[in-house]
């Protein structure tokens, strides 16, 4: 019998095929057959962002705002079980985030952009409440606030998380902005990676590489991560050609939820199975909270 092993061109099509299914699950709200929350027993589920502050994991999930304890059991931070669709930790340590109110709390179906200076034990309103649900958020050097709106697939900024400027119109999952260049942002679409050397107002087409999630914790530290799972490093080239990618190993778990890279060796990936750390640039992880099986992150 003949075994047949994929050419690249298969294989592109086929991330691309996931990456769209993807696109598509993440503007659909929860149905009934959704479980209560993100949380069963000791493990999550319905991770949509990870970030780090100091030594200490926090994700964000459909369920609040949760942190693994020495045991790496996840505990709610706060007391806010609302659906955190995009999040990030600002140079700072300011957490930002956005999504829906949990059921029953009351307030606009979308929080707009919330922001929290303690860790996510509390959290204030800071602009758009009732109006906007970022999917996505990263902030540039120079603390500009980037969100990608999922129900309007457009990218918007601000350059103090009150006021907004509409930029492009994309059909995106994630973005990631520039730690040296301010005005580079890339967003993940399902014919590759699109890129935008003035800050988010125009994209080159999506090219190469197909991706879920990319995150850019240093100059030298862009991590992207595919629908399957396989992790790779990126070097923007800063012309035309975009970025290029090199495979570097594949995530455990299946299907990524989330990416956060720190610097060139500390990243986080969310998967199907747990939230997993890598000290040495990705080649290696450890798995530091447990998940339960579910819808992808977004």
């Amino acid at each position: 019998m003949t075994k047949y092993f994929p050419g690249p061109a298969a294989t592109a099509a086929v991330t691309a095929l996931a990456l769209a299914l993807t696109l598509t699950a993440c503007s659909q709200e929860p149905t009934a057959d959704d479980p209560p929350g993100g949380a069963t027993g000791t493990t999550l589920s319905h991770i949509h962002g990870l970030g780090v502050r100091g030594d200490a994991l926090y994700v964000a999930t459909h369920d609040g705002i949760h942190t693994p304890d020495a045991a790496g059991r996840p505990t709610l931070v706060g007391d806010r079980r609302d659906d955190f669709m995009g999040f990030t930790i600002t140079a700072s340590g300011t957490f930002l985030a956005s999504g829906h109110p949990a059921p029953g709390s009351g307030g606009p179906a979308d929080l707009g952009l919330v922001e929290s200076t303690d860790s996510g034990r509390t959290w204030r309103e800071r602009s758009l409440g009732g109006e906007v649900d970022f999917h996505s958020l990263d902030t540039a050097s120079d603390a500009t606030v980037y969100g990608y709106d999922s129900a309007d697939a457009r990218l918007r900024v601000s350059p103090d998380g009150v006021t907004w400027e509409d930029r492009a119109t994309l059909r995106a999952l994630d973005i990631a902005v520039s730690p040296a260049a301010k005005d580079t942002v890339l967003a993940t679409t399902e014919t590759g990676v699109a890129r935008s050397a003035d800050g988010g107002r125009t994209f080159a087409p999506g090219k190469g590489q197909v991706l879920s999630y990319v995150s850019w914790g240093a100059p030298d530290a862009l991590f992207g991560v595919d629908p399957g799972g396989v992790l790779f490093r990126g070097t923007d080239t800063g012309t035309g050609a975009g970025v290029r990618w090199a495979r570097v190993s594949t995530v455990p778990g299946g299907a990524p939820q989330a990416l956060t890279v720190v610097d060139a060796r500390r990243l986080l990936v969310a998967t199907q199975d747990g939230v997993y750390e890598s000290r040495d640039g990705g080649r290696t992880f450890e798995r530091r909270v447990a998940v339960a099986s579910g819808k992808e992150g977004h």
